[in-house]
């Protein structure tokens, strides 16, 4: 399964901000392929603006339409108003392992719900329309076995499909590569096979 995902480090973020009726919403985006560098970004939205009204956030520790690794928190704002229509931003965009925090400051003029709703939306929106974003495949390990002579070969044609080698172990009888498989895709190796003369096994 390959999906969107933000391209940034870890510790990077991606801001964007809107004024709205003298509030300012500023939106802070991560990559967050688990819950806890959502978390971090939480933290650091709060350190970095303490005095701010709110910090309402969503994120999505997975790919685009998961539904364990979610969340979302209105942070004071009225139920319903900024962290399920953030969330509901990221879910439409079909991007995966996000998070978001939309810190406000209070201008003096209240927005009602439906203005709420819509401004943590435009907020959220606003940050994607610029986010940087780079195509995740989900990938399991796969073993191959297979003689010293045959390596160079095996990893030409790896690296024409874009399988990555992630490990290599040698020993007395050969070299073990441990790869990045498409989690979606059956395991062949046929084409190597036959580029290799059947000297090459699956582990596992």
């Amino acid at each position: 399964m390959s999906y969107p995902i933000p391209r940034l480090e870890e510790g990077e973020l991606h801001v964007a901000d809107i004024e709205i009726e003298r509030s300012r919403f500023i939106a802070w985006v991560c990559h967050a392929p688990e819950t806890a560098h959502f978390e971090t970004l939480l933290e650091r939205a709060r350190s970095t603006y303490p005095d701010a009204s709110h910090h309402c956030s969503a994120f999505v520790a997975g790919p685009p339409g998961e539904q364990t690794a979610i969340g979302f928190s209105d942070d004071g704002e009225p139920g319903g108003t900024a962290g399920r229509p953030m969330f509901q931003v990221l879910d439409g965009a079909a991007i995966g392992q996000i998070g978001c925090v939309v810190t406000r400051y209070f201008g003096g003029t209240k927005l009602g719900t439906g203005g709420l709703v819509r401004a943590y939306s435009q907020a959220v929106q606003k940050a994607l329309e610029t986010l940087p974003l780079t195509e995740y495949t989900e990938r399991r390990p796969v073993r191959l076995h297979l003689d010293f002579a045959g390596e160079a070969e095996a990893r030409h044609w790896l690296a024409g499909q874009a399988i990555p080698v992630d490990a290599a172990d040698y020993d007395g009888s050969g070299v073990t590569l441990t790869v990045g498989w498409p989690s979606d895709e059956p395991v062949d190796l046929t084409p190597l096979e036959a580029r290799l003369k059947g000297n090459i096994a699956r582990l596992g």
